[in-house]
C-alpha cells in the first residue's frame, strides 16, 4: 500500500471538462460541481458513506444532455480509483452492501479483478427525478466499471420513488467499494490473486 491512496486528474473532450481529486483513504469530505445538481447530490453522498475524500469539477455540454456529464465523471473517477489503489496490494479485492432508502433496497456487490463487467438490474416505475434520468445511473455505473476494471453487479430489489432509488445504489456502491480498497492486515503486502497480480 501507497503511504498515501490518492490522486488528481483532468480530462477535457470537445463534451467536457473534467478535474477530479481522490483520496480513497478520507473522511467523506466532498466538493462537487457538475452542472448537474442531482448528479452533485449523489457524488457528494457517495463520498460521505464510503469515506472518501473528493473535488469534482465538471463543466459539460448540459443544455444538449447531462448524458456526457455523468457518463464522463464515472470515467475519470474510476480511473482515479485505478491509478490510486496502484498495484492493489493488500486490499480487500471484494465488496458487498445492501442499503435501503425508505422503500427501496440496493445491492452493489463489487470485484477489483481487474476486468470489466457491469451487471445491472435496475427497474423503477418512474425514472425521472425531476429532469434526470435515472437511465444514466446505469450509464456511470458502465464507465466507472470500465475504467477502473472492476466486476460490478448492482441490483435494486425494490423501490419506487425514483430519488429513493438512486439515492440506495449510490451509498450502497459507495459502501461496497469502502469495503473493497480496505487494506486485510493479514495480507498487506500480497496481492489478493493466486495469479501474483490483478
Amino acid at each position: 500500500m501507497s503511504e498515501a491512496r490518492k490522486t488528481s486528474l483532468t480530462r477535457k473532450t470537445a463534451e467536457t471538462d473534467i478535474q477530479l481529486t481522490l483520496a480513497i483513504d478520507g473522511s467523506g469530505r466532498a466538493n462537487v460541481a457538475t452542472g448537474v445538481p442531482f448528479f452533485d447530490h449523489m457524488l457528494t453522498l457517495f463520498a460521505k458513506h464510503g469515506h472518501f475524500d473528493l473535488d469534482v469539477v465538471c463543466v459539460g455540454d448540459v443544455a444538449v444532455d447531462y448524458h456526457h456529464t455523468v457518463e464522463d465523471v464515472g470515467l475519470v473517477l474510476g480511473d482515479a480509483f485505478k491509478k490510486a489503489l496502484g498495484d492493489k496490494k493488500g486490499i480487500v479485492r471484494y465488496g458487498f452492501f445492501l442499503v435501503p432508502m425508505d422503500e427501496a433496497l440496493a445491492r452493489v456487490v463489487v470485484d477489483l479483478s481487474g476486468r470489466a463487467a457491469l451487471v445491472y438490474d435496475v427497474t423503477a416505475p418512474t425514472m425521472y427525478v425531476r429532469d434526470f434520468n435515472l437511465i444514466l445511473v446505469k450509464e456511470f455505473c458502465r464507465a466507472f466499471s470500465n475504467a477502473l476494471a472492476c466486476n460490478l453487479h448492482v441490483k435494486l430489489d425494490y423501490g419506487e420513488e425514483p430519488h429513493h432509488v438512486a439515492e440506495a445504489i449510490f451509498k450502497a456502491l459507495a459502501r461496497a467499494l469502502d469495503a473493497a480498497v480496505r487494506i486485510d492486515p493479514r495480507s498487506a503486502d500480497q496481492i489478493p490473486s493466486t495469479k501474483g497480480m490483478i
